[in-house]
């Protein structure tokens, strides 16, 4: 009871001051409560939804570095390894046809006189790329030479090329000879000859003079000399062997050739 009479004093208190003229400081203050009363309990549904979550802010693009990036060198593409040059070659064994530039004979060229020949036609290796042109010329020397050593025999020549030049160039060679075109050709009759039928003829006027005493004699003995005396001009002629200038020579490759220049 004590509770309920405070609460009412308290009450008849401020209707008075409001009428005393104090209703200004009343309207802007909040009328007292009596905090031991159990609030009312509200009448508004409960919300059981999840509270909508805020929007995440959007990401904030970074900030670049002050220093500006590196520029990339581009990769360069991988380098084409250029091609292995071959040296342009013929093999062992090549056959190579030449002609003689000059005429060569054993009547008047000896062992080891200088020779050439030129090719004939472009030399081609095996893929039938030219590596010695048409007219190059080959040169060597006279490795063996002489004369038949009788009537109706057979002389030796041989010719050893160690040489080939085109272009203003040199280049080393190693052959052997295959075909030579010779032909055997006689002296005729020689100063020497004619001194041996001059004997002959002598020598037999004198054992025709001795034999037949009288003048005829000596001129039947002159005439037999003279015939004997030829014929030993005959059977020791020489037959010269004799390659004429633009004859074959056909020679063979002993060893690889290479297109490779050399000092001389």
């Amino acid at each position: 009871m004590s509770d309920v009479r405070i609460r009412v004093s308290a009450l008849a208190a401020a209707l008075a001051f409001v009428a005393c003229g104090g209703g200004e400081a009343a309207k802007q203050q909040e009328p007292a409560r009596d905090l031991s009363l159990a609030p009312a309990e509200s009448t508004t549904a409960a919300n059981d939804r999840p509270a909508v979550e805020a929007p995440k802010p959007a990401p904030q693009p970074k900030k670049q570095s002050a220093t500006p990036p590196k520029a990339q060198t581009p990769t360069p593409p991988p380098s084409r390894q250029p091609e292995k040059l071959v040296t342009p070659s013929l093999g062992e064994g090549t056959s190579v046809e030449l002609y003689a530039t000059d005429s060569i004979t054993s009547r008047r060229n000896k062992k080891g006189d200088m020779v050439t020949a030129a090719s004939t036609a472009p030399i081609t290796d095996a893929q039938g790329r030219e590596v010695i042109p048409g007219g190059a010329i080959f040169s060597g020397t006279i490795s063996d030479i002489a004369p038949a050593g009788r009537p109706g025999g057979e002389g030796r020549m041989v010719l050893t090329f160690s040489k080939v030049s085109f272009g203003g160039r040199n280049y080393a060679v190693q052959a052997r000879q295959d075909t030579l075109g010779t032909v055997m050709k006689g002296r005729g009759v020689t100063a020497g000859d004619a001194a041996k039928v001059g004997v002959g003829t002598a020598v037999g006027a004198i054992a025709g003079r001795l034999i037949g005493g009288n003048a005829k004699g000596t001129v039947i003995g002159g005439a037999v000399g003279a015939a004997a005396g030829a014929g030993v001009a005959v059977a020791s002629k020489d037959t010269d062997i004799l390659l004429p200038a633009g004859a074959l020579v056909r020679i063979i490759l002993t060893a690889d050739f290479k297109l490779e220049p050399i000092a001389d």
